[in-house]
């Protein structure tokens, strides 16, 4: 049956309409071999799992660096089955399909294996039940409540949208292509966050240690241990009263701890308040270079004020004093802030810690001017982690974007 339907971009030369039948009518299907995660070993023969189709989303299944010894009437791979997991926690977690790549590779339990005949190419299948209406179609499907299930009956039944096998392999080529380079965007991205880790336990002095193991030239001697009483303010926050429209809206950002995510620096609040809103609350003006610390349940979350503004009191800010303590060198110490937050915080309702239990934390610190330095390095560094992040996003939102106008 033909349809008039046809996407928004396509490639030159291809003008025709695209085809829909039924998955059933052009596919064979079969199951995978029952092996588990409690299967695996550290080497034999590779296996694919079908949790690894929604946790790596991999169009296609080039390397497999998970192992078992291989059983009696294991199901092999032969280059070219599109995989759909059979169970999941959710209906958008097995509405997606993989193309395996190699063959010798076992398919384990939970798979539903999809050999499509000569007509339809087999990443151009994948990605069109991962997607669009495809995607959309096979959810709807998906049955149970804590754990759901699709079977190759409803995969059967799913109706696909296809142009000529010409067409469906360049609109393949393409999108495999753009995966590969996502993953390497995504590989250098790792690296650079492995990076820091390494970085972060070099460069800071270890329990019961009182230097670092890795230290700039021309700096030397023991770090010292001062509470942050001693090198810096610890200021909470406040809210006006909602009620009194006269305290909102004016040109004083005020934070709330949703709002201190992934960033580094924040420079503008979702919410404002006026001048007499601050005036009749507890709320404080911070200055810039202030690190922003939520106290209570998510305690730890950090971000360094680019601007000057004020909180609510889900936060116990540090202002540094300005000869003893460098923001980004104590930004880069996060994880050490939310370890002690956490281990501190006390509460019936909900865990939080007081801005008299941050002044009391001590913290290792070397001279103004080495922490300047180690402060720039990491500014730097995640500078690098940033730019890499931004990347891999607009590479994912090009692809999202292509795939929306490249399938009915």
């Amino acid at each position: 049956m033909m349809s008039n339907n046809t996407p928004q971009i396509r490639f030159k030369g291809y003008t025709h309409a695209w085809e829909k039948r039924k998955l059933g009518d052009v596919a064979e299907f079969s199951k995978g071999s029952g092996y588990s995660k409690g299967d695996l070993t550290a080497e034999g023969t590779p296996i694919i799992l079908y949790g690894r189709l929604y946790t790596k989303y991999e169009t296609i299944i080039e390397d497999v660096d998970t192992f078992v010894n291989m059983k009696e009437k294991s199901v092999i791979s032969r280059s070219g089955e599109v995989i759909v997991p059979s169970s999941g926690e959710t209906a958008e977690d097995i509405a997606r399909a993989s193309v395996v790549g190699k063959d010798g590779v076992i398919l384990g339990g939970d798979l539903n294996i999809v050999r499509a005949d000569s007509t339809i190419d087999p990443t151009f299948l994948a990605i069109t039940i991962s997607n669009g209406n495809q995607q959309k179609e096979l959810s709807k499907r998906a049955q149970g409540k804590s754990v759901v299930h699709i079977s190759n009956s409803d995969l059967k039944d799913v109706v696909l949208q296809h142009p000529a096998l010409p067409e469906q392999t360049a609109i393949g080529t393409f999108f495999a292509t753009l995966d590969s380079t996502i993953t390497l965007y995504k590989q250098k991205l790792d690296g650079l966050r492995t990076l820091k880790k390494g970085y972060l336990q070099q460069m800071f002095p270890q329990a019961g240690e009182s230097v670092p193991r890795v230290r700039f030239e021309g700096f030397e001697g023991d770090w010292e241990s001062r509470a942050f009483g001693e090198v810096a303010d610890v200021i909470g926050g406040g809210t006006p009263d909602t009620k009194i429209p006269e305290y909102w809206g004016g040109d004083i950002d005020w934070y709330a701890p949703a709002e201190i995510g992934d960033q580094i620096y924040v420079n503008g609040s979702r919410r404002k308040i006026t001048t007499l809103g601050l005036q009749k609350s507890s709320a404080t003006i911070l200055p810039v270079g202030t690190v922003l610390f939520t106290s209570r349940a998510g305690i730890g979350n950090t971000a360094i004020l680019g601007k000057e503004g004020a909180t609510n009191q889900g936060f116990q800010s540090i202002v540094p004093h300005k000869n003893e303590l460098d923001s980004y060198f104590l930004y880069s110490r996060t994880h050490e802030l939310k370890r002690y937050g956490e281990t501190v915080g006390a509460g019936s309702t909900f865990v939080e810690v007081s801005g008299k239990q941050m002044s009391n934390m001590n913290i290792l610190l070397p001279a103004l001017a080495e922490q300047a330095v180690i402060g720039d390095f990491f500014r730097s560094l995640d500078g690098q982690i940033t730019a890499q992040q931004s990347k891999v996003e607009q590479l994912q939102q090009l692809k999202m974007a292509y795939l929306q106008k490249m399938f009915v």
